[in-house]
Parts: C-alpha cells; sequence; structure tokens
C-alpha cells in the first residue's frame, strides 16, 4: 500500500497534469539539498524515496579504491567489504547518512525547491501538449481582457488573443464561447504562452475543411487564402474532379455552406475563386467581381503581370482603397498593376511619338482600322477626325453627334479602336470577354479586303457577286446615314412642295383683293379671269 506521502505526490500530479515521477524527483532533490546545507559536507549524496513507507533516505556514494585519496569521495577496499561484502575496486558503496536535526530553514528550502520544479514541469507539459496542434482550430471560452489582448481558457491552461489577432469589427465578453486557431506556443518568463488568433487566413482554411465535405476528402483543394480580417476573403480552390464545381461546393445549396462560415467570422465578406495554373487566366480570376479586358505577363521572372481594364470597371478591379488589387496580389504571389483602357491608349501613344521622335506626331491613318466601312470612314473624314489617335480620344457621346453616325456605328468604331491598341500593347495579351470576340471582325478573305461594304451589300442584294459597282441612289440606309440619291430627291420634292403652296397663296390674296371679302377657310378659292 502506497504511503501517504506519495498519494499526496500523485494527487498534485493529477492536479497539475504532470507525471508522478517528475513530482517524486522533485520531493527528493529537493530533500537532497536541505541535507546537504545542514550537514555541511563535500561527499556526493543522492536521496531515495521509499514509496511503501514514505520514508526519504540520503546516501554518501564513494568509490573503492586500493589507497584513498580523497576522503570525502573514496573508500578503501577494506572499509568497502564490511559495508558490502561484494565491493570490488572500481566499483562504488553507499552510507547511509542520518537526517535528524533538519531544522526550519532546511524544510523550507524543499518546499521552494519542489514548487519550482512542479512549475517546471507544468510548463513543459503545456508546451509540449499545445506545439504539435498549431494550425489547429479549438472552441475556447473569454475568460478576461488585459488591455488590448483577451485571455481565453483553454482546458488546464491559457492562451492570449492578441490585439493584432482580432478583427476589428468583433468585440468580445467575458464567458462566451469562440473558435479560434493556435498560432503558436511562445516560451516566457512566467511560463509557455499559447497565442491563439482569430485573424489568421488559416481559420478561414480550417472552417471550410469542416464545412464542405468535399474539401475534407479531398476532392476539392484549397490553393491559397488571402484575407484581411473584418473586411474581406479571397479563398482559392482546385476541384481534382472533372464533375465537381468546386466553387459550387463550396457555396452550398443556396449558399448555405459560406453562409455558415461568414457568421462564423461576423460578417466578414468572401470570395470564392477557381484556380487555374495560368495566371493569366488566374489573376482575371481573382480580381473578379470585376470584368478583365486583357491580361500580359511583364517579367516572367519577377512575377510581374499588367492588367487592362475598362474605364467603367477600374475602380472596381482596384477596390476600396486598393482592397480588391491587394488580395489579388497576394493570392497570386504577383505584382499586379492595373490600367484602364484610356490610360494604357495614353501610354502607347506617348511609346510611339519616343519611336518616331521628340515633338512628333504620331498620326496613324483611319484606313488602318479594320472592320470599318467606306461610309462611316467618310462621315469621320468629314468631321475633322483624320487620324485612329483622333478618333481614340472621342467619346461615344461625341461621335453620335456626328451626322450620319448612329448607336451601331459606334459599337463598331469601338471595337476596331480598341482592337487596333491591343494589337500594338503585348503580342502575348490574353483577351479575356468581350474584348476576345473582337477579332472575328477581321476575318476577310484577301481577294475581298479592297471591296467597299457598300459594294458587297449591293452586290449580295443584287445576287450577282461579279456585278459592277451600285448607284449610290441604289443602296439601302446603313450605318446610320441615309444614300446621297435618297436625300437629294426628297429635298427636291419639298422645294416643289413650297414652291407650289407659295402660288397657291398668291391666288387666293389676289382674288379676295378683287371682290374685297375674304375668303373663309376650308374652302378651295374661286378661280377669277
Amino acid at each position: 500500500m502506497a504511503s501517504a506521502l506519495y498519494q499526496q505526490v500523485e494527487q498534485l500530479s493529477r492536479d497539475k497534469g504532470i507525471d508522478p515521477a517528475v513530482v517524486v524527483s522533485a520531493v527528493e532533490d529537493a530533500y537532497l539539498a536541505a541535507t546537504r546545507k545542514h550537514l555541511k559536507t563535500a561527499e556526493e549524496l543522492e536521496s531515495r524515496l521509499n514509496k511503501d513507507t514514505g520514508e526519504i533516505s540520503v546516501y554518501a556514494v564513494k568509490k573503492v579504491v586500493e589507497e584513498v585519496v580523497t576522503p570525502a569521495t573514496e573508500i578503501s577496499l577494506a572499509e568497502a567489504r564490511e559495508l558490502d561484502a561484494a565491493a570490488e575496486v572500481g566499483g562504488e558503496v553507499r552510507i547511509k547518512k542520518s537526517t535528524e536535526g533538519l531544522g526550519r530553514i532546511a524544510a523550507q528550502m524543499a518546499k521552494q525547491i519542489i514548487f519550482q520544479k512542479v512549475r517546471e514541469a507544468e510548463r513543459d507539459t503545456v508546451y509540449n501538449e499545445y506545439i504539435g496542434r498549431v494550425g489547429e482550430v479549438v472552441n475556447v471560452s473569454v475568460k478576461r481582457t488585459e488591455g488590448p489582448d483577451v485571455v481565453v481558457e483553454l482546458g488546464h491552461s491559457e492562451g492570449r488573443l492578441g490585439r493584432r489577432d482580432q478583427s476589428r469589427l468583433e468585440s468580445f465578453a467575458n464567458g462566451e464561447r469562440i473558435r479560434v486557431v493556435i498560432r503558436g506556443v511562445e516560451k516566457a518568463a512566467k511560463g509557455p504562452q499559447v497565442a491563439v488568433s482569430r485573424a489568421d487566413p488559416a481559420l478561414v482554411q480550417k472552417l471550410f475543411e469542416a464545412e464542405v465535405p468535399e474539401i475534407y476528402d479531398g476532392t476539392v483543394v484549397i490553393k491559397g487564402v488571402a484575407r484581411e480580417a473584418g473586411e474581406r476573403t479571397k479563398i482559392a480552390v482546385f476541384s481534382r474532379d472533372k464533375d465537381v464545381d468546386c466553387v459550387g461546393a463550396c457555396v452550398g445549396m443556396k449558399g448555405m455552406r459560406v453562409q455558415s462560415i461568414i457568421r462564423e467570422l461576423r460578417g466578414e465578406k468572401i470570395d470564392i475563386i477557381e484556380f487555374n495554373d495560368d495566371p493569366v487566366q488566374f489573376a482575371a480570376n481573382a480580381l473578379s467581381p470585376a470584368k478583365i479586358s486583357r491580361v500580359s505577363i511583364l517579367d516572367a521572372e519577377a512575377h510581374h503581370l499588367e492588367v487592362v481594364v475598362d474605364d467603367t470597371q477600374l475602380s472596381l478591379a482596384i477596390g476600396k482603397k486598393g482592397q480588391n488589387v491587394r488580395l489579388a496580389a497576394k493570392l497570386l504571389g504577383w505584382k499586379i498593376d492595373i490600367k484602364s483602357e484610356e490610360e494604357k491608349r495614353r501610354e502607347v501613344e506617348e511609346q510611339m511619338s519616343a519611336l518616331v521622335g521628340e515633338g512628333d506626331a504620331v498620326e496613324t491613318p483611319l484606313s488602318q482600322l479594320e472592320g470599318l466601312s467606306e461610309r462611316i470612314l467618310a462621315a469621320l473624314t468629314q468631321a475633322g477626325i483624320a487620324s485612329v489617335e483622333q478618333l481614340g480620344s472621342q467619346t461615344p457621346e461625341q461621335l453620335q453627334q456626328i451626322p450620319g453616325i448612329g448607336p451601331k456605328a459606334v459599337e463598331k468604331i469601338f471595337v476596331a479602336v480598341n482592337q487596333f491598341f491591343g494589337a500594338m500593347v503585348d503580342a502575348s495579351a490574353s483577351p479575356v470577354g468581350e474584348a476576345a470576340a473582337a477579332p472575328a471582325l477581321t476575318e476577310t478573305p484577301e481577294n475581298e479586303l479592297d471591296r467597299t461594304g457598300q459594294e458587297w451589300e449591293a452586290e449580295q442584294q443584287r445576287g450577282v457577286l461579279d456585278a459592277p459597282l451600285a448607284d449610290a441612289a441604289e443602296l439601302p440606309a446603313r450605318d446610320g446615314l441615309e444614300p446621297a440619291a435618297d436625300s437629294a430627291a426628297a429635298a427636291a420634292e419639298a422645294t416643289t412642295a413650297e414652291e407650289a403652296d407659295g402660288a397657291a397663296a398668291g391666288l387666293e390674296q389676289a382674288s379676295q383683293a378683287e371682290s374685297g371679302q375674304p375668303h373663309p377657310p376650308g374652302e378651295p378659292p374661286e378661280k377669277s379671269l
């Protein structure tokens, strides 16, 4: 049966969560230190605790030699065999020392040593327990607040939620249950500190793993997480099964899965993005919800991208205080430069001007634009627009004010100009979205490049491909322009009608003057001979 002392040792071990052998070793070391101070000896001492009786014995350890040089640590063979008949030269014998007379001071020293040893063992236990759980999500309760930091309860130990590990939108009350991720374990003078966080991107990743079964079983893989706690998170996912939609699996039916995570993060916005090995396409996905016109790789080794967006999408692509592009760059690991179409067009113009020479303006004739008919080019020329650069600086409202330019013509001009400048920016540019459809306008056979839109349309309507050019008066109106012949005929008819009305009015006035009576309205005047 264990002694009362050993039972206390076991009870202390259970309360502190440490091994009983550690407590026994602490008691033995404390008793040994008190005995050495009491005896004031230079002998090598050791102590042992008897679990059954609870007695702590102290022994002096001496080495058996033939000739004693140091009496404090050595003993002769004859003396050793008096204590132990099996003693041999080179061995050791243990001589029991009396511990009677240990006073209050020695007991107080033993107590302090025991407390110190137990505290160190407790710290090592906490460190060893949580160092292997870094990155794990745990449920904790708020214990108290110390300045900007929040102290949480982690089972038998405490964790610290620092200010930088908190979301600025969150506040906690004592006793509140929250979910945190273990960020690390730090060794300090007061013991190991378990650092927990609610702002770490690993929290979002672990929440998705717990909420989405496809991520847990490995069908959908999380490729990266970029987060600004309390504001917005972008998470890139990839599906290993082509039949599984990675974004839809994370969103869930009617958004139930992602909404559960948003509630846990107190309303933080989450963008779920499909991962792509191609950095160009991945960049276009990461900058959502903005629509990207094209993406160019400026320096593959330095991981530098250039993104061009429509003027109306520039603010959306940059985001509030640059948040959208900052998170996208963090998610990709690339540097991203965002420019609008207008900014890129000006940059290209400056580069072209530099190539020609300082101070020399670059004028590209309108004939270089593909996909525009002769009528549109003629209307633009009459309006004083003679170069592609001048045309690119015009707004859609200004173009529609030009006689003969309608909405359809403006749309064709917009596509042709964007295609022209896009081809000059970078041959490796990757069109995305609506810009990808632009090349279809230039797919014209070589034998038809010299034919005007009027000629081709007239020949199609007449059904003869080799027919001579049609007269302008026979062509229907198109691109917002009226045929010149129709306009002339309409003007002639209007002039003839005005002259006839004038002549009739003259006859009526003459008739009224002869009769002296006004003619009643609505009745034809009488003819006078």
